[in-house]
């Protein structure tokens, strides 16, 4: 088993499993790979293409699986209501071809990178690393990142990085909704226990409020375990210095979006 290291001061590094690298760097990726969603840069270049910062959003995203039925990009998603992305999508398609909307949506993520991580060190060797992850991931039923993996990376570093970041973050978010589905709870379920103060935002209303049992609750512990095997496959190919080269990465793009 090739191991990793934790990002911990000089003289107290010690080896990281495959696991402790998936557990300490998902987190991150998750919450980096978001970042430009709905800032007010992304919202602007919508505005250029006549989108809605929640147009740009769905069509952003989900444009990378082309011109297809609303149906499919709520398959995608997992956790929307289906008449609000059937309404968001088929609003925004009107306007704008989705994979016309999806390229220029990811290039709003590259220049949110050259934004904020033009000066980070090591961008080098975390895009090395995040490359490997990403090319030894199985895209076999994982809609969405399967579109994005597809999608050219940018040229320069800063750019190149944190489109990484989002790809990684699309694929443990469609090896999740796997998970959820595997382990027997629907999507309306999930999205209620963990985000229940962004269920109106999702489209859901009062009347869309589930009945959550115990059960659900432990299938949804169950998922999480599952989601983290389902992806460690591609994070253990990383050696010890790539895995620190990925988590050192992370926590400097996290640095940088704080100051």
């Amino acid at each position: 088993m090739k191991l990793g290291r934790l990002a911990q001061p000089p003289g107290t590094l010690r080896l990281m499993t495959p696991q402790e690298l998936v557990a300490a760097a998902c987190p991150k990726i998750a919450t980096l790979g978001r970042t430009f969603y709905f800032v007010p840069e992304t919202a602007a270049q919508g505005e250029k293409l006549g989108l809605d910062v929640f147009e740009f959003y769905f069509l952003g995203r989900g444009g990378v699986l082309g011109d297809v039925d609303a149906r499919v990009v709520t398959s995608a998603f997992g956790y929307f209501k289906p008449q609000l992305v059937e309404s968001m999508w088929n609003a925004g398609r009107a306007k704008v071809s989705p994979r016309d909307a999806a390229r220029a949506y990811l290039e709003c993520c590259r220049d949110w990178g050259r934004d904020h991580f033009c000066d980070l060190d090591g961008l080098g060797e975390f895009c090395e690393a995040a490359e490997a992850v990403n090319a030894a991931a199985d895209p076999a039923g994982l809609t969405l990142y399967a579109g994005i993996s597809a999608e050219p990376l940018g040229d320069d570093l800063p750019g190149r990085a944190m489109q990484l970041t989002t790809v990684l973050r699309e694929l443990r978010g469609s090896a999740h909704l796997v998970a959820v589905l595997a382990c027997g709870v629907t999507p309306v379920v999930a999205h209620y226990i963990r985000r229940p103060d962004f269920f109106g935002i999702f489209g859901w209303s009062d009347k869309d409020v589930p009945v959550v049992t115990v059960e659900d609750y432990a299938a949804l512990d169950a998922a999480d375990e599952l989601t983290d095997r389902l992806v460690l496959p591609a994070f253990s190919v990383l050696d010890d210095s790539g895995a620190d080269a990925l988590l050192q990465g992370l926590v400097a793009m996290e640095k940088a979006l704080a100051s």
